[in-house]
């Protein structure tokens, strides 16, 4: 809860009402005739008082101009006409968003008894989100340009790494070049966990020293235009700039992992099937470096659920004016482990933007837990095990456009781990305005 300090608050329009408007100002109606295919925007009117101290706001004249609307009036209008220009016709349904409307602007005086529409608060909600599912050029354009500059921003941290010496000046790197470049606004909070840290999903802190870790993961990106990008790149923060031992072999596998699944998206594959893809890899992965038992099937690791230990998470998340956007029904009462967590499912459309992003990740705390209990002692070498410990997490996550026969990647920084060695501490990238 926020108290009123006096200052003006921040502010991120509704995505719903944006997705219809295009339209980021504050306390705005916006109301469509579907019958007459007429659009009318009302934004507040002229304060002169309030001009004094945040200067003058967008005028009808601005907004009729920028925002696709047929009509621009002003909100005082709403307190004596409601929406009865609208009221066409004597039986009328007005679609509206649960919560998101108010409902007065319908029984104001103009509206008489008779005409009096129906409000439906089931629908508009269902059909907005199923359309956001399936990006315009025009939303790609603007998901693809967050990414451009995440991307610049995410190099700008590798060069950065050998200067710093706390998680906070690389998120504070990050930001700035985002900033810099136009993008003001993160589309979520950045995740920079440095240690062991990196195995806890959603890290918050980003306040701890970098010295005696060996990897940093970095979970950063701005948005723009209302677009969100979502990129993770992990890398070395050793002395000698290199992967250790552990640390290149789990890379190497999570590497896999996203590149085996990226073979298989495009539109109408089942994302269930892309997901467990990349548990396949992890089983295959992970007991071949000796955490898994030798002898044990494929199909045994992936019967006893173990790799959830390791990859907890789903696979990936659409993407849009919400970091985890909407339309991927997902079941999070789902019974089966593997898809408890998965944000998507059935089938992806062309059009939709999703995220890759498999990881593995060495959660001590819980793992020594049920390994104590006898839980995985089947199937788990604890003294290998032992040996990843430092590694914390490693996760890679780039942002893809769904194709009819593929996919674009919208994410530019690289996820080679050569060309990430490289980086890190090198020579600051120059940006390519798009």
């Amino acid at each position: 809860m926020t108290e009123d300090d006096d200052q003006a608050s921040h502010f991120r329009q509704r995505r719903h009402f944006y997705y219809l408007t295009g339209c980021d100002l504050p306390d705005c109606v916006f109301a469509y005739d579907i019958a007459a295919d007429k659009a009318v925007l009302w934004i507040p009117a002229v304060d002169p008082e309030e001009v004094m101290w945040s200067g003058l706001p967008t005028l009808v004249e601005q907004a009729r101009e920028r925002y696709d609307v047929d009509e621009v009036r002003t909100t005082d209008e709403l307190k004596d006409d409601g929406i009865a220009g609208f009221l066409t016709e004597e039986e009328m349904t007005v679609f509206v968003i649960q919560d998101r409307a108010d409902l007065a602007i319908f029984k104001t005086s103009r509206i008489i008894e008779g005409r009096r529409p129906r409000v439906d608060e089931r629908l508009l909600r269902n059909a907005i989100e199923r359309c956001r599912v399936v990006k315009d050029e025009h939303e790609i354009a603007m998901i693809r340009h967050a990414n451009i500059v995440s991307s610049y921003a995410h190099e700008q941290v590798l060069a950065s790494v050998t200067r710093a010496s706390n998680e906070r000046e690389l998120n504070a790197v990050f930001v700035m070049h985002c900033h810099a470049n136009g993008c003001k606004e993160m589309a979520y909070g950045c995740i920079c966990a440095s240690g062991t840290a990196g195995s806890t999903l959603h890290y918050v802190h980003n306040d701890q020293p970098l010295e005696g870790k060996d990897n940093i993961l970095l979970d950063a990106g701005c948005e723009y235009s209302c677009y969100c990008s979502d990129i993770t790149r992990t890398f070395p923060i050793t002395k000698d700039g290199k992967f250790t031992k552990e640390s290149k072999e789990v890379y190497d596998l999570v590497h896999l992992m996203q590149s085996e699944c990226f073979k298989m998206i495009k539109a109408g594959v089942m994302w269930e099937d892309v997901h467990m893809k990349a548990h396949t890899v992890a089983a295959e992965g992970l007991q071949k470096l000796g955490i898994f038992k030798k002898g044990l099937s494929i199909g045994q690791i992936l019967e006893s659920h173990i790799t959830t230990r390791f990859f907890p998470h789903g696979l990936g998340h659409y993407l849009g004016m919400d970091t985890h956007d909407c339309g991927g029904d997902a079941n999070y009462a789902d019974p089966n482990p593997y898809f408890a967590y998965l944000r998507v499912r059935g089938k992806l459309p062309a059009g939709a933007v999703i995220t890759n992003e498999p990881g593995i990740y060495f959660r001590e705390y819980p793992m020594r837990q049920e390994l104590q209990d006898g839980k995985w002692n089947a199937v788990v070498d604890q003294d290998v095990l032992s040996r990843y410990w430092r590694v914390g997490g490693i996760r890679i996550e780039d942002d893809v456009v769904v194709e009819e026969d593929g996919y674009e990647n919208l994410t530019t920084v690289s996820s080679d781990w050569q060309a990430v060695q490289a980086m890190v501490g090198g020579s600051q990238p120059d940006f390519v305005p798009v």
